[in-house]
């Protein structure tokens, strides 16, 4: 899965917002996640993304970020357009109509709880073609604040014959039986539950399955791992867009490793490369210290 692609900023080649939708390109199932507000752009990036290589198109109606929803600029896409259902629709339609991609949706429950609007859009969206929706328990005025409410995914479950995953608050493998119990959905979603672990997803999948688990590495094999996607990320943005994007994964791996104050504040604070490798073993230590 991409990370959320501006689909005019797409179209127009706008530095460094391709880049977001080439990881992965060629590889099984890689998914690239649009937004935008007019048809034509989504139209026009879906076909552009599925010649590059997509296997999957799928259309960002959740982001609650200002930003994204605001009437300003380039904004009143994501979650702002569940306000106006039959404008979603049109940009849904288009996007179908513009690859021989299965097409799927993220939204939320919501504008906010008077307008919780999720299952009659699902209803739609499966009308227009979509085939396979992921509904974050969340309205959009309550952005990631109180709890997802998966039992209310029900509704959308209730209201379509396709695929409904469920997302939001899924940080183990025990809120994932809960949410799929509460919300009868056919999957779950982890999000912001990985930030750090990256292993999550496979080890609740091996646990509700029953399969072989993964193993999680501690010590000097997560320091490799995390040196692994910290040049990884280097090679793929640049060296000075790179050390930006990849400050917060090292924060979320030192969440998870304990690393001591000062130490962290050292790896973070780094302005070349070479120092955050050498530093990244005795950060990533602590880990096997804690446990």
């Amino acid at each position: 899965m991409s990370e959320m692609v501006a689909s005019q900023e797409m179209v127009q080649a706008k530095p460094g917002v391709r880049e977001k939708a080439e990881l992965g390109f060629g590889q099984e199932k890689t998914a690239v996640q649009l937004a935008g507000r007019e048809a034509y752009w989504m139209a026009e990036a879906a076909r552009q993304v599925a010649d590059q290589g997509a296997r999957i198109i799928d259309i960002n109606m959740g982001c609650p970020a200002k930003k994204v929803t605001s009437s300003s600029g380039s904004g009143a896409s994501g979650s702002a357009l569940m306000k106006d259902l039959d404008h979603a629709l049109t940009l849904i339609e288009a996007v179908v109509a513009a690859v021989n991609l299965p097409v799927t949706l993220k939204t939320r429950l919501g504008w906010d709880d008077d307008l919780l609007n999720a299952a009659e859009l699902a209803r739609r969206a499966e009308g227009a073609g979509v085939q396979m929706i992921t509904i974050h328990g969340r309205t959009r005025c309550q952005f990631y604040k109180g709890r997802a409410d998966w039992a209310a995914i029900r509704s959308v479950k209730d209201a379509v014959d396709i695929p409904v995953i469920a997302n939001g608050d899924i940080t183990d493998t025990g809120k994932a039986r809960r949410a799929l119990s509460l919300s009868g959905a056919d999957g779950v979603m982890i999000g912001r539950g990985a930030q750090g672990r990256p292993w999550l997803l496979a080890q609740v999948a091996a646990e509700i399955y029953g399969t072989l688990p993964p193993v999680i590495p501690v010590g000097a094999d997560l320091a490799e791992l995390v040196a692994a996607h910290y040049d990884a990320v280097l090679s793929f943005y640049g060296k000075e867009l790179g050390a930006r994007v990849a400050r917060k994964h090292l924060s979320w791996y030192m969440d998870e490793a304990g690393t001591p104050g000062a130490l962290r504040k050292s790896v973070l604070t780094a302005r070349d490369p070479e120092t955050v490798f050498a530093l990244l073993e005795p950060a990533m230590s602590q880990q096997s210290l804690a446990a």
